[in-house]
């Protein structure tokens, strides 16, 4: 494949277990090998060595940076910006690439147009095939239709440098890669989707893992603010609930002043808007998962806190990022 434009892996990573099976399937994968592999350490206080011996026949060319607690965007950036060859493939340390990615890695760049600044992998997420998939794991399976992840995602190195790379304005693994993108095509390039197939299982998590979720509500304010109120279908994102929870919170609110300032029947009403509404969120979580009691009480109890906290990371969102320019001063 001596024809095949070179490509550096970072994996950005903080230390979780995961990282072995992330590094094993890289090396496993036949073809079209990584001129280099770039694991950042984001951990902002390590405890222990990270598990690179399980990259194998790819050790020697694994190199290690540290940027200790940073967040996603800012490794990635401290990663990328070290690569020298014209492409730099982002894997997160939670995926598994199948055997033969390296070698459809290879296709998609051999046939990338010089107008191609970026090249999407297929994301695959695992469900249990003995139930019904949790509200936790049908979230994750969304990753499967997300666009440009950068679960894994190849960027042609000299796009990265003209865009400025990823936006350290966004602190979680949220929006930064929609930013990103969008900032690309912005730029001339185009993005497509190529062959390569990369698994993603789903992570463990706490019944409440939905409740610190809603802090990218936060980050979708600065998109707003960024990209503009459309940006949403030039991301191809979907929108998620928002409105709804904005209505939930506004009548839970109203009932409370009501029944402060003595007006009980507009109290009982906006009580029973928010009732219905809390319902309907908690049937529509409820409904196509397993149905166990572990399951429906974790349902019950976050839907009714998560309306709020997404309006309230939303407005904090509105409030510090009001001042917001798009990376680079352009927009």
């Amino acid at each position: 494949m001596s024809d095949t434009p070179a490509y550096t892996v970072v994996v950005p990573t903080i230390g979780r277990p995961c990282l072995a099976e992330c590094l094993r399937a890289l090396a496993e994968a036949a073809g079209h090998a990584p001129h280099e592999v770039i694991v950042v350490d984001d951990r902002p206080e390590p405890d222990g060595d990270l598990p690179l011996q399980s990259a194998g026949q790819l050790l020697d060319r694994v190199r290690t940076l540290r940027t200790c607690g940073k967040g996603p965007a800012a490794a990635r950036n401290a990663g990328w910006r070290t690569v020298r060859t014209p492409w730099t493939v982002f894997l997160d340390d939670d995926v598994q690439v199948l055997p033969d990615w390296s070698r459809l890695l290879a296709e998609d760049l051999r046939q990338a147009g010089e107008e191609v600044g970026g090249i999407q992998g297929r994301l695959r997420v695992p469900l249990p095939a003995d139930r019904r998939p949790t509200d936790w794991e049908r979230n994750t399976k969304g990753l499967e239709n997300a666009a440009w992840a950068t679960a894994d995602m190849a960027y042609r190195t000299r796009a990265l440098t003209r865009v400025g790379g990823f936006d350290e304005r966004f602190p979680r693994a949220f929006r930064e890669d929609a930013d990103l993108a969008l900032r690309v095509e912005r730029a001339g390039w185009t993005l497509e989707r190529g062959t390569r197939v990369t698994r993603h299982p789903v992570r463990p998590a706490h019944w409440w893992a939905s409740l610190p979720a809603q802090r990218g509500n936060a980050d979708d304010a600065l998109m707003n603010r960024l990209h503009g109120r459309d940006w949403w279908d030039r991301a191809q994102a979907p929108r998620g609930r928002l409105r709804r929870h904005l209505a939930v919170t506004g009548a839970a609110l109203a009932a409370t002043s009501c029944a402060l300032t003595g007006r009980r029947r507009a109290a009982s009403v906006c009580a029973a808007l928010w009732t219905l509404g809390t319902a309907e969120f908690a049937l529509a979580r409820i409904l196509p998962g397993p149905r166990t009691t572990r399951e429906v009480a974790g349902m019950l109890g976050t839907s009714v806190l998560i309306p709020p906290l997404a309006v309230r990371h939303w407005l904090r969102g509105i409030v510090r990022h009001r001042h917001a320019r798009p990376l680079g001063g352009a927009g």
